[in-house]
């Protein structure tokens, strides 16, 4: 088998009376994110994971957020957009693993519907996907509450 690894970033700012979208699934909170999507930054470190693996860079380069059909698009279809990317290529999805650094909410609650959404979305089973959240204690921009960070790697291989 041809294996191949990828790694994604993203950050988004957070503001007061936004909607919160992680994983494909809205949380309740005070705070949302100031993106062009609906910036839901597990989903971008995601497809920037999965795009890097496959060599065929990143989340800007094909949904640009100075394109307007963009503005306020669902994240899932941009992950099932870079799927059908990687088929085109004859590319499967081994595993996805990401981590969430926020300080607030808590999100142990959405971990398990994050996973089975995302996988949906991405045609694997949820045995594939893994989401971890963790805080900063408090520390740099995520524990101030001022943003959120996610990290992600993937693995794809052609069989």
């Amino acid at each position: 088998m041809n294996f191949r690894i990828g790694h994604g970033y993203d950050v988004h700012v957070l503001k007061e009376g936004l909607r919160l979208v992680l994983g494909g699934v809205e949380i309740p909170y005070t705070k949302g994110f100031v993106a062009h999507s609906d910036g839901d930054v597990a989903i971008h470190a995601i497809c920037d994971a999965l795009l890097g693996a496959a060599a065929l860079g990143d989340i800007g380069l094909h949904f640009p957020d100075t394109d307007a059909a963009y503005g306020g698009i669902d994240s899932k279809i941009l992950l099932r957009r870079v799927v059908a990317l990687l088929q085109e290529k004859g590319y499967q999805i081994g595993n996805v693993d990401c981590t969430i650094r926020m300080q607030r909410p808590k999100l142990r609650p959405y971990i398990d519907t994050m996973r089975r959404t995302l996988a949906d979305a991405m045609g694997v089973g949820d045995d594939r996907v893994s989401v971890k959240a963790t805080t900063t204690e408090h520390l740099g921009f995520e524990g101030r509450e001022e943003g959120v960070s996610v990290s992600a790697v993937a693995l794809i291989y052609v069989a």
